[in-house]
């Protein structure tokens, strides 16, 4: 039985690249409160005549291959793209981690070293700074995660190996994934990223930090890492059908104060809870609820404990599990059926010091709770 921290807020994932069955950050192939998101230059991908899902596909990757580019380090590479026409470039952090330099290169050809001006942790997001031609310049255009559906058709472009400007296409294949955050708490367990999206199209080693486009040619993630069970020769993770994104949703929160302060703050609520609620688990818990995001730890001193929420503290027939926690099965008046879903309604709708009335489950009697949300311990 698998536990999940929320100590939290919400949390992400350094992965290794060593074991199989694990998650590994894509990027790095061996080196040769809502602010509006920027204006795009690039036109739309339409045409007043109809075109063939080819010539779609061809004219989307001509309109929007130019604000791609490639990140070159000391210690590797990987993906990014233009965020807007001041020069800052959005890519993931685990990309130019403990770089001592950044080397941007365009389509073009054109290259320029970068500076790091802001990082986030928790959702493995940073941004680089170029002073670069507005000619070389070209902002994508952002769409909307909240409006993806499983099954839409994704396309990926980034540098996979060092391949510049390699594309490729798959579809939406899940929504809300969470990952174990690279920021851990202070007593070292990893926070959680939520609001992740998880596709089928090829991502693999250099294609970090690079963006994952609807068909209509917006960003709608960015890409961030694979789960792999195979490598190269070398030890470099493989595409395995599984590839995970930060949703644009989530960049599009925090991009701009990672440009204005070169940091983000999380909500926090200060709770642990279960990945999932088997039957032999409900039934132990004496839960009446399939659904739910089951209350096994409170943070002592937290927003949740000064709020009133309890973890489990009774023992029950399986080992570890503790009977008579709340069971959160709504924020907000939003149903909650999974842990992965309340990660993803704070992060992409709250903030430090907001409230959410959390409604749980407390033996057979349902209540609300108000929780004023604290940020991330540092």
């Amino acid at each position: 039985m698998k536990f999940r921290n929320l100590l939290i807020a919400i949390s992400i994932l350094g992965f290794s690249a060593l074991a199989c069955q694990s998650l590994t950050l894509p990027a790095q192939a061996p080196a040769p409160a809502q602010i509006p998101a920027p204006v795009a230059t690039l036109p739309p991908v339409v045409s007043d005549a109809p075109l063939t899902d080819q010539e779609r596909l061809v004219a989307l990757y001509e309109a929007v291959n130019p604000g791609v580019v490639a990140i070159f380090t000391d210690q590797g590479q990987g993906s990014g793209f233009v965020y807007d026409a001041q020069g800052n470039i959005l890519t993931n952090y685990h990309v130019i981690e403990n770089a001592k330099t950044v080397e941007v290169r365009f389509t073009s050809g054109y290259m320029v070293y970068g500076k790091v001006i802001g990082t986030d942790l928790d959702s493995d997001l940073a941004i680089v700074k170029v002073d670069a031609p507005a000619s070389e310049l070209h902002p994508l255009p952002l769409g909307d995660s909240n409006q993806l559906k499983v099954g839409q058709t994704v396309i990926a472009i980034g540098n996979p190996f060092g391949l510049e400007s390699t594309m490729t296409m798959g579809i939406v294949s899940a929504l809300g994934r969470t990952l174990e955050s690279i920021h851990a708490t202070p007593d070292g367990r990893p926070f959680t990223a939520g609001d992740i999206i998880q596709t089928d199209a090829a991502i693999n080693p250099g294609n970090s930090g690079g963006p994952l486009f609807n068909i209509n040619g917006e960003v709608i993630g960015i890409n961030r890492a694979i789960r792999t069970e195979s490598a190269t020769v070398t030890g470099q993770p493989t595409n395995s059908g599984i590839g995970f994104a930060v949703s644009i949703n989530m960049a599009k929160r925090v991009a701009p104060l990672l440009i204005s302060t070169g940091k983000y703050d999380y909500p926090y609520l200060g709770v642990a809870s279960m990945d999932s609620l088997s039957l032999e688990a409900i039934g132990a818990l004496g839960l009446t609820s399939y659904t739910g995001a089951y209350v096994t730890e409170v943070v002592k001193g937290g927003p949740a404990d000064q709020a009133g929420v309890r973890a489990g503290s009774q023992t029950t027939s399986l080992n570890g599990l503790l009977a008579g926690g709340d069971l959160i099965v709504g924020i907000d008046g939003k149903a909650i059926r999974t842990f992965d879903e309340l990660i993803a309604y704070l992060i992409t709708n709250k903030g430090p010091g907001d409230q959410v009335v959390l409604t749980v489950l407390r033996g057979d009697a349902k209540q609300d709770i108000t929780v004023t949300l604290d940020k991330r311990p540092r």
